[in-house]
């Protein structure tokens, strides 16, 4: 073994420490780090479902040439129907960069400030959730308000609220986890009054405002609020390790139903966000002071990571509907996606 595998099989280990599964985790992890690297993205795929998803799709845009999608394994697993690079997906997280866009043209606005408090948006929660009075809009965007992330609740995903009004109670009169901007502390709780908040000022749905300010002018068509809007029979499957049955109809509130979304649409909403094409003048100097260009999203049967790679000018998107319990599988995606992401920039050099 060389010296280099062996730095590689360690940092494997460490990873795996981190989730606390050291005795079973580690050695697919380093079967997926160490195999040869194989010469296309589509092997790369197939090679996911060999180590254990049941399903995969990949979107590559790379500046100057045609977009290029792949899928491997199932888009349902009972009814053997193979993956579709054009199905739908639950994005999970990666629609906070649709909610911080909205925020950057409601502040553009100036229909809201960033420098607003909580209190002033929502009096009620004085009292309710600490220092109100001091967490501020920007704050909870950048998930530096020390408000309690409200998935971390006991019990959340077993036995899930049924509402917005119920899945924030979860974390009404906790203390807070820090003082706020002391610290940064990823918090779903942040984004479900950032939700609220949009449609207090708006007046509509967070994602009517979505659809009307973002989706239409991009030409999206195929990205939507929730598996409500769409045929069932067009979202990918979403499967739990150690449960049989297909989980994609499961819902955890009304403000925490996951976006909908095909690789596509996701991937020319990063390119649009990342290049400045989405954004009004004025309004990129706002978002780049606020959030992120990239996400990851992950919920009960569904991982995605969306990135955009400057120095190859190149959007990849990953699509993964396979998750455990002890989140192994989410370290497995990672490396997954960076291996693409390795064939596509050699390809590029090539």
């Amino acid at each position: 073994m060389t010296k280099k595998q062996t730095k590689q099989i360690f940092r494997i280990l460490f990873i795996a420490a981190s989730i606390g599964s050291l005795f079973f985790v580690p050695w697919i992890l380093v079967r997926a780090w160490l195999t040869p690297l194989p010469d296309t993205v589509q092997e790369q795929a197939n090679e996911a479902i060999k180590l254990g998803f049941d399903g995969i799709i990949v979107y590559v845009d790379q500046a100057g040439k045609e977009p290029a999608f792949y899928a491997a394994g199932w888009h349902n697993r009972k009814n053997k129907i193979p993956a579709d690079p054009n199905a739908l997906f639950k994005i999970a997280s990666i629609s906070k960069l649709y909610d911080a866009v909205a925020i950057t043209k409601l502040v553009h606005d100036g229909q809201l400030s960033l420098d607003k408090t909580l209190a002033n948006y929502f009096p009620e929660l004085v009292g309710r959730i600490e220092n109100a009075e001091e967490i501020t809009l920007r704050m909870m965007v950048q998930h530096r308000s020390g408000i309690p992330n409200l998935t971390d609740s006991p019990n959340f995903w077993s036995n899930p609220p049924e509402n917005s009004k119920e899945a924030l109670e979860l974390v009404l009169d906790l203390p807070a986890d820090f003082e706020p901007d002391k610290k940064y502390r990823y918090s779903n709780t942040n984004y479900l009054l950032i939700s609220e908040l949009i449609e207090k000022v708006t007046d509509m749905s967070k994602f009517e405002y979505i659809r009307q300010e973002i989706l239409h002018p991009l030409g999206l068509k195929n990205t939507f609020g929730s598996v409500h809007e769409v045929n069932i029979d067009d979202v990918m499957s979403g499967y739990y390790v150690g449960i049989e049955e297909d989980i994609k109809t499961s819902e955890y509130g009304s403000k925490l139903t996951s976006m909908i979304a095909t690789a596509e649409d996701v991937g020319i909403f990063l390119r649009a966000l990342n290049d400045g094409f989405l954004f009004d003048e004025g309004e990129q100097e706002i978002y780049s002071s606020i959030y992120v260009y990239e996400h990851t999203g992950l919920i009960p049967g569904y991982q995605s990571i969306a990135k955009y790679h400057t120095n190859i000018d190149t959007v990849v998107i990953q699509f993964t509907n396979t998750t455990n319990f002890d989140g192994y599988n989410w370290n497995l995606s990672e490396i997954i996606y960076n291996r693409i992401v390795k064939i596509v920039r050699s390809k590029r050099r090539a």
